[in-house]
C-alpha cells in the first residue's frame, strides 16, 4: 500500500466515506465555481439552488436575466456579487458563442483539448478544468483544490512553491502512479483531502492534535 493510499485509508476511517458531489454537466459546475468566493459549501450550495430556480441554468437562461437579478442571487455567495454575475453571464456567451449553446461535447474530446477549454472560462484555470473533467466522469485526474494541496505537501507528498501552480504539478507528478483509468476513487480522493483541510488540517491554527494521520505528517504547528 502507498502512503497515499495510506493517508486516504486513515482519512476514510476517521470521516466515513463521503458522499459523492452532486451530478451537474459541465457548463453547471462553471456556474457552481463562479456563483460564490471564499464562503462555506453550505452557501455556495444555497446561492447555486438559487440560481436554478430563480433564473435557470441554461445559457439562454443567464443572458436573458439582468445584471441586477444575478446579482441579488451571487451576493448569497460572498463579496464582488456584481462581477460574480458578470462573470455568470460572460460564461453563458462564451457557451453560446464558441459552443453553440452547447458544453457536453467538450466531454468527448481529449484531456488536452478540452481542459483547454474549460480553463478558458471565467474563474476556472487549468486546476479547475481538471475537476470538472473529473467530477463529470469524463477524464480520470488527481484534480487538487486548495485543501487538498495543503494537505498533501504538509504530508510531505511535495514542497510547496512560490507559485501555487507549480506545487499543484509537484504534486500531480509525484502521485501520477496513484491515477488508473477510474474517476470514482479519485472523486473520493478530492473529497476526503478537501474535508481534512477544511476541519483539521487548515491553513491557519490546524488542529494537528486531533488529526489521525500525525504521526506521518511533516508539518509541526506551533501554537503561540
Amino acid at each position: 500500500m502507498s502512503d497515499f493510499t495510506k493517508l486516504l485509508s486513515i482519512l476514510a476511517k476517521h470521516y466515513g466515506k463521503p458522499l459523492p458531489p452532486p451530478k451537474r454537466d459541465p457548463f453547471e459546475l462553471i456556474l457552481y465555481e463562479n456563483i460564490a468566493y471564499l464562503v462555506s459549501d453550505d452557501r455556495r450550495e444555497r446561492a447555486f439552488r438559487e440560481l436554478k430556480q430563480q433564473v435557470g441554468t441554461n445559457p439562454a437562461d443567464l443572458l436573458t436575466a439582468s445584471v441586477e437579478e444575478l446579482s441579488r442571487i451571487t451576493a448569497l455567495g460572498g463579496i464582488f456579487p456584481e462581477l460574480r454575475a458578470r462573470r455568470l453571464q460572460e460564461a453563458a456567451r462564451l457557451v453560446r458563442d464558441d459552443f453553440s449553446g452547447n458544453l457536453k461535447p467538450v466531454l468527448q474530446l481529449d484531456f488536452v483539448k478540452a481542459r483547454k477549454a474549460l480553463a478558458a472560462f471565467p474563474a476556472i484555470g487549468v486546476p479547475g478544468a481538471e475537476k470538472i473533467l473529473l467530477f463529470t466522469g469524463a477524464h480520470p485526474s488527481l484534480a487538487l483544490e486548495s485543501n487538498g494541496v495543503r494537505v498533501l505537501t504538509r504530508y510531505g507528498f511535495a514542497k510547496e512553491q512560490k507559485s501555487y501552480f507549480t506545487t499543484y504539478r509537484n504534486l500531480q507528478k509525484a502521485l501520477a502512479a496513484e491515477v488508473r483509468d477510474q474517476c470514482a476513487p479519485l472523486i473520493t480522493a478530492h473529497q476526503l483531502l478537501k474535508l481534512h483541510g477544511q476541519e483539521l488540517c487548515r491553513r491557519s491554527e490546524p488542529r494537528c492534535d486531533a488529526c489521525p494521520a500525525h504521526d506521518s505528517c511533516s508539518f509541526v504547528f506551533i501554537r503561540g
